[in-house]
């Protein structure tokens, strides 16, 4: 299938910005450690995003204050950098959000910092694992939900509980679009995936059957969500080019 100038310049677009959104992940994982806080970490991404020629799109976004979203243990996701200290036995998510060349790249990681138990490792392995399973069913012409039962059913397998109210979106020359990719659904429902656009894939999943609680970020309309019952939440996401055949993940490493 040939491609117009336009979808091809696209397509370049968000690869470039892609490989920009891994390799500043990258860099952050090598600093992680107990003892660095969250706003240092906010500096790392910050600092690297600059230096490489792309804008951190979070910051300023809907009145967000920071570059990077650090979500620590049961905090699900939107979690504001701040002074908190990372401990030995933590987990972490950072979410990396970069615009380069008028292109948004959206990709998250969670990190254990130090020794945790096999209940926690598991969660995370899952967690990764569940990402996997949504984006390896994808092609145009898929349906939204069948990426969440993709979700559902491996995270069930494994003895969690997906994050309903935590989805991905569409992605591309703005930072969230049409459409919204659940972490659970039924078979052939939902929107189709349309060939030459992209999406995220970012299932948040929690140790326990917990509800979301959500705290205001003052001046912001994004606020931050965290477990209800304080259990632990993973999360892991990719940018997926949806082509003409299959997919193609944009921040892999």
């Amino acid at each position: 299938m040939s491609l117009t100038a336009k979808t091809q310049s696209f397509v370049l677009g968000m690869e470039k910005v892609g490989k920009l959104v891994s390799q500043t992940l990258d860099y952050t994982q090598r600093f992680l450690k107990a003892g660095l806080t969250t706003n240092d970490i906010n500096d790392l991404v910050h600092d690297y995003t600059l230096t490489h020629g792309a804008i951190p799109a979070p910051l300023g976004y809907e009145g967000f204050p920071k570059s990077v979203c650090t979500s620590v243990n049961d905090m699900i996701c939107h979690g504001v950098p701040r002074d908190t200290v990372l401990k030995d036995g933590d987990i972490i998510n950072v979410d990396v959000t970069s615009i380069l060349n008028g292109y948004f790249g959206d990709s998250s990681r969670t990190f254990i910092i130090g020794e945790v138990p096999a209940r926690t490792q598991q969660l995370v392995a899952t967690a990764k694992s569940a990402m996997e399973a949504g984006i390896e069913v994808l092609k145009p012409g898929l349906h939204t939900g069948d990426i969440g039962f993709a979700v559902q059913s491996f995270v069930r397998g494994a003895g969690f509980y997906v994050c309903k109210d935590i989805g991905g979106h569409g992605i591309g020359t703005v930072f969230h679009d049409d459409p919204f990719i659940p972490a659970f659904g039924k078979k052939r429902q939902g929107p189709r995936l349309s060939p030459w656009t992209c999406i995220t894939v970012e299932p948040a999943i929690n140790e326990k059957n917990s509800p979301s609680k959500e705290f205001a970020i003052p001046g912001s309309k994004i606020t931050e969500i965290a477990t209800e019952s304080g259990c632990l939440s993973a999360q892991f996401e990719h940018t997926v080019l949806i082509t003409d055949r299959g997919y193609e993940i944009l921040t892999l490493s």
